[in-house]
């Protein structure tokens, strides 16, 4: 028993370059190349968050834009629709004040009308009136005429 406890101290023994070695490696490559490999992998990590958070603080921008400019639009369109009926109101009422004064003048003629049509009338009645009284005294003494002869 006790050889093979001092074989395998022997063994131990030489083991402990190689494991001084190992840890050895295993320091290095921890600090030379992990480490800036963490390092590089972090930044490029952060790189990318930092860009993705640009990129949606860029589109949350663009939406609130996107909803001033529609409100503005709206807006915009709400003015125009206001001052086109604005408009069609004024349009209407002097179409209305034109169709009154043309029914007044037209009116006005036709009332005109009548009464010079009454005077003609009139006149013609009172002419009538005397070439009847001048026929009248023409037949008689034609009828006269006729008789004493």
């Amino acid at each position: 028993m006790g050889d093979t406890f001092h074989a395998l101290g022997q063994i131990l023994l030489n083991a402990v370059p190689t494991v001084l070695l190992l840890l050895l490696l295993y320091f290095y490559l921890k600090y030379m190349f992990f480490k800036p490999m963490e390092k590089v992998l972090h930044q490029r990590y952060e790189a990318t968050e930092g860009s993705r958070k640009m990129a949606e603080e860029a589109l949350e921008r663009a939406a609130a834009r996107t909803a001033e400019c529609e409100t503005a639009l709206r807006a915009a369109r709400s003015e125009v629709y206001q001052s086109q009926e604005v408009l069609h109101q004024q349009l209407q009422e002097r179409e209305t004040a034109q169709l009154t004064a043309a029914r007044q003048a037209a009116d006005a003629a036709v009332q005109e009308a009548c009464e010079q049509l009454a005077r003609d009338v009139e006149l013609a009645k009172a002419a009538l009136g005397r070439e009847s009284d001048a026929l009248a005294a023409q037949i008689t003494e034609t009828i006269l005429r006729g008789s004493a002869a």
